[in-house]
């Protein structure tokens, strides 16, 4: 074929359409497509990044429900020359997932698998299939998808095919190149096609098809024939070349296989419609083995070695990782762990049989050399364990205490795995050239693929030449070794601008030319790969970013005191969009929604203080847009521990529901429910007749009508004597008293709805031997406030607390805190809140948990054995802040055989599930894990939850349980009495008092409402 035949290059970059034209574009949008078609400013802040340094706002966002609906939103964007990016997690670390275009996201409802062929090891899926979910479905088939990437549990296979991604099962499976059948695309004019390996005779047919179909396959054909010799020339000989386009998979050796070439295009050639995945038997049996190594380096010297005994995934890690980790308290059963050594390589082995796993463990083992320390592990818990290690990696190495904020932008270089030690020395020494430290790396050694985070100053025009010209001489240092740019990454925006190193010119060419024959516009995700736009253009922050720093009621500590700061901690890895395990985000597993998830809402806030010209939100605290989107978030502090760089965004909602609401009047859920300590206190000068009131329906009605409260809930009854009013009855502390003196904490929710847990808790930690004190002064930890945005109170209400606890906390008695919720508050928001008191300080330092305080000061107390099983929900705030292991210890040495469900939040979240236009979320919530465990559990078994929300959540829900609070269970089980909930009832409208006598109860009520009310207002 001549060359005049060869695909035109692409030579232009788009223009972004008009203002007119995207408001004309929107509507016949909405007009055409079946999906939720989204310009808000909401959105488009949400979208307006992603894993890596870059920014750019979108047009706009389209979620289509069907395949179909996506082929209408790519015709109509063709229509009105929009650019157009088709995007998954949206987890990519090179920036090609942001874009000035019309985004499609796949991942809401374009997530089905479609069929299995089990005989043939293939499957069809739509792209915003999550891989983990992929995974789960095809476990009854004994198969799963190879390639793994570390953001398994939440990024789509779109995705994965756009970057061409690989993971650490990389070393046993392939890149995903190597694990696709066909792929059903879209060109921006509208050519829809399956394609995969194309024989001589399909490839004849193709060739001489009429229209654009047969013009892209003449085209393929043209540039395979021009460019296969340099392809052989250029493109370096190693498991890890993802940099540029896949023009090697054109070659005779690779069957003209056209769906291996569109995979790693970063959606600039096609829309993925569909594709079928060749899919791997399940491993039947593996092992772990880690190895100790003074030095990275020589960890890296030794793969060539260990790659001999032929393993499955080979992982390098080095001190500096561990080191975060141990900072950040990620992982510490893990890291106890490893062997002895300062780097180490992680060696996974598989096989059919246990005795063929352990002899090639044994093998590897005694192969090694004699100063090299390691372990090994068969079990399913020690090497999950382990492998979190790895990938913690992206998390662990960012945003460290004490040390400079580390950026991606030489994340992911790959060279010949025999060179892989002496690479990492060069690049070592190119670090300290550059000022940058020791920088932490580790990677997919086994393949030679090297990842860090580099403390690039991305803030001065200084710092910023400073990273470029690093970028630029690690590239010639990779291309000088043999290896590629990116290992499993892509290129983007951070190494489209290098490729021309790595190629050459006449291959770069080659890549514009492809570009040109699919997308001769450049509307898919221009800027990218080709023609790209320069490295340092784009950033997020960059040499102008000066962004707003308002002033805060919370303190943030770890943020160096600026909210500005803590608004740009998430580094859009998306762990919040996991459908499993841990808490976060409530919210987005039940709505699939960028914005209501952790990372959604983070971009929201950084777009908030952002003062660029383009920044989507520009009405500060007054944003309707950040409002809503932190209305869903639940404040469970999930984010606080499951986040990789421990994002807050229950304190930031607070802080900005504060602010937003300054002088203005609130949601009517801010009263009832932000006043509830008040409000309690109130109720318990008549609680019977109140709860018999709420019992009428049409009381309750319009009761929860007034309050904002969700009209599906029911109002909790109010126990009729008070926790601390029992306690006076008493007549104060009991017992010898031996181990000192502690503090029960009366919280709202024990003291007035459920004091059978306060009384619980007295008779156990008097058995235990401690003297028990309560206040008896109303005290209140100010939760309801601080979940409310309501600062000022709940500062004054702590302030408070403060000085009724400040003698007993000058001694240094601990403090028991029943309630989860309001333990956590003493834990971590209160020194937010007030930081310049040093006995808030002893506040933290001595508030324990019931099981805490079992566990550290009467260690040898045996608790009464109970013998029982349980269904456990943990509170939020309790994994979050305080965590579980006491919890765990005191149930085993009771005998309880305890199932700690790992199922997220309950959905009620204190106020949350409550307020009117919560209750399908909170319930979605619910039955995503803890009320299928808690209908499925036997009428033996025990079902514990420590916090009122949790347990009010499983009364509500009509499940036929009650659960208990652990000091029931352990206070049941020393006088041998069954374990029984003790709770208020409401005694019904039989029970009212004369009329005249309600009324003037209500009519009382009422006024000290609303003197509430006007209170709270002066208060803000």
């Amino acid at each position: 074929m001549e060359p005049v035949d060869l695909p035109l290059p692409v030579v232009r970059r788009p223009q972004a359409p008009a203002d007119a034209d995207v408001g004309a574009l929107e509507r016949e949008l909405r007009e055409r497509v079946d999906g939720e078609v989204r310009f808000d400013a909401g959105t488009r802040a949400a979208y307006s990044t992603d894993g890596s340094n870059y920014r750019q706002v979108p047009i706009g966002v389209v979620v289509p429900r069907t395949v179909e609906a996506a082929v209408e939103a790519v015709a109509v964007c063709r229509g009105h020359g929009a650019p157009l990016l088709s995007r998954g997690g949206g987890t990519s670390l090179a920036g090609e997932c942001c874009n000035t275009a019309v985004v499609l996201d796949w991942s809401k409802y374009g997530n089905r698998l479609l069929s299995v062929d089990p005989d043939n090891r293939r499957c069809v899926v739509e792209p915003g299939i999550v891989l983990d979910d992929l995974n789960r479905q095809l476990a009854g088939y004994g198969l799963m998808y190879g390639p793994r990437p570390a953001t398994h549990p939440n990024c789509t296979l779109g995705g994965m095919i756009g970057n061409n991604s690989c993971g650490s099962t990389a070393q046993a499976y392939g890149k995903v190149v190597d694990n696709l059948h066909r792929l059903e695309v879209l060109t921006y004019d509208g050519v829809r096609m399956w394609v995969g390996r194309t024989d001589d005779r399909e490839l004849e047919r193709l060739t001489g098809a009429e229209g654009r179909l047969g013009e892209i396959y003449r085209g393929l054909v043209a540039l395979r024939d021009r460019y296969a010799g340099l392809v052989g020339e250029r493109y370096p000989d190693i498991p890890r070349r993802v940099s540029g386009y896949n023009l090697d998979s054109l070659l005779p050796e690779q069957g003209f296989d056209v769906a291996g070439l569109l995979t790693g295009s970063e959606s600039t050639l096609v829309t993925v419609l569909r594709a079928e995945l060749e899919l791997v038997p399940v491993p039947k049996h593996s092992s772990l083995v880690v190895l100790g190594y003074e030095d990275i380096c020589q960890a890296a010297d030794h793969v060539p070695a260990v790659l001999e005994h032929e393993p499955a995934a080979l992982e390098g890690v080095d001190h500096q990782l561990i080191h975060f980790q141990q900072v950040k308290h990620l992982n510490p059963e893990a890291l106890q762990e490893l062997p002895d050594g300062r780097a180490y390589l992680m060696v996974q082995l598989v096989g059919d049989t246990r005795e063929e796993v352990e002899a090639r463990a044994r093998a590897l083992i005694d192969a090694k050399p004699d100063d090299v320390d390691h372990t090994w592990y068969e079990d399913e818990q020690h090497v999950h364990e382990l492998w979190l290690v790895r990938e913690s990696g992206l998390g662990a190495t960012a945003h460290v205490p004490g040390q400079p904020d580390t950026w991606e932008g030489w994340e992911d270089s790959a060279v010949p795995v025999d060179r892989l030690g002496d690479y990492l020395r060069d690049l070592k020494r190119l670090y300290e050239e550059f000022d940058y430290g020791h920088p932490s790396v580790y990677g997919h050694f086994g393949h030679g693929c090297v990842h860090t985070r580099i403390p690039f100053d991305l803030e001065s025009e200084q710092g910023i030449a400073r990273m470029r010209a690093f970028v630029e001489k690690a590239a010639d240092l990779v291309v000088a070794y043999g290896g590629s740019l990116s290992g499993e990454h892509g290129d983007g925006q951070s190494r489209g601008e290098l490729l021309v190193k790595m190629f050459g010119p006449e291959l770069i060419e080659g890549f514009e030319r492809l570009k040109g024959l699919f997308d001769p516009e450049n509307r898919m995700n221009p800027g990218k790969i080709v023609l790209p736009h320069r490295l340092d253009e784009d950033l997020r922050l960059g040499a102008g970013h000066l962004p707003w720093e308002p002033e805060t009621v919370f303190s943030y500590p770890h943020d160096d005191g600026r909210f500005s700061r803590a608004a740009t901690r998430c580094v859009g890895v998306g762990k919040c969009r996991s459908s499993e395990g841990g808490v976060m985000c409530p919210s987005y597993r039940a709505t699939r929604e960028e914005e209501h998830s952790t990372r959604g809402r983070a971009r929201l806030l950084f777009e908030m203080v952002n003062n660029d010209s383009d920044a989507p939100i520009t009405d500060g605290w007054r944003s309707e847009a950040v409002r809503d989107a932190l209305d869903l978030c639940l404040a469970c502090k999930g984010c606080k521990t499951d986040c990789p760089v421990n994002v807050d965004m229950a304190t930031y909602k607070a802080e900005f529901l504060h602010h937003h609401y300054k002088r203005r009047l609130r949601p009517l859920a801010h009263y009832s429910m932000g006043w509830l300590p008040a409000v309690a206190r109130a109720v318990a000068l008549a609680p019977r007749t109140v709860n018999a009131l709420t019992s009428v329906a049409w009381v309750a009605r319009a009761a929860k009508a007034l309050g904002g409260v969700a009209p599906e809930r029911d109002v909790p009854v109010f126990a009729e004597q008070r926790f601390t009013d029992w306690w006076r009855e008493r007549g104060g502390a009991r017992g010898t008293g031996q181990r000192g003196e502690v503090v029960v904490w009366p919280d709202t929710f024990t003291d007035h709805f459920h004091p059978a847990i306060g009384r619980a808790a007295v008779e156990v930690l008097e058995a235990a031997g401690f003297r028990v004190k309560v206040p008896t002064t109303a005290v209140c930890c100010g939760l309801t406030w601080i979940s409310t945005g309501q600062l000022g109170v709940a500062s004054r209400v702590l302030a408070h607390t403060i000085d009724v606890l400040r003698e007993d906390l000058r001694r240094g008695t601990p403090v028991v805190g029943l309630e989860p919720s309001c333990t956590a508050v003493f834990r971590a928001d209160a020194a937010e809140l007030l930081p310049k008191d040093p006995d808030v300080d002893r506040l933290r330092e001595q508030t324990r948990t019931l099981a805490e305080l079992l566990v550290e000061r009467a260690g040898d107390w045996q608790p009464p054995r109970v013998d029982a099983r349980a269904v456990v929900q943990r509170h939020c705030h309790q994994y979050a802040v305080m965590g579980f292991d006491a919890d765990r210890e005191i149930l085993r040495r009771a005998g309880v055989d305890a199932d700690v469900l790992d199922a997220g939040c309950c959905g009620l979240a204190g106020n949350f599930g409550f307020e009117k236009g919560h209750y399908d979320v909170s319930m979605a919530c619910a039955e995503a894990g803890l009320l299928p465990a808690v209908r499925g559990a036997d009428g033996a078994t025990l079902v514990l939850a420590d916090g009122f929300s949790c347990r009010t959540q499983v009364d509500q829900a009509g499940t036929g349980r009650s659960p208990l609070h652990l000091a029931e269970v352990l206070a049941a089980g020393l006088t041998g009495r069954e374990a029984v909930p003790e709770r208020p009832w409401a005694p019904g409208a039989r029970a009212l008092v004369p009329l005249g006598a309600t009324g003037a109860v209500a009519g009382a009520l009422a006024v000290w409402c609303l003197r509430g009310v006007r209170r709270a207002r002066r208060l803000r």
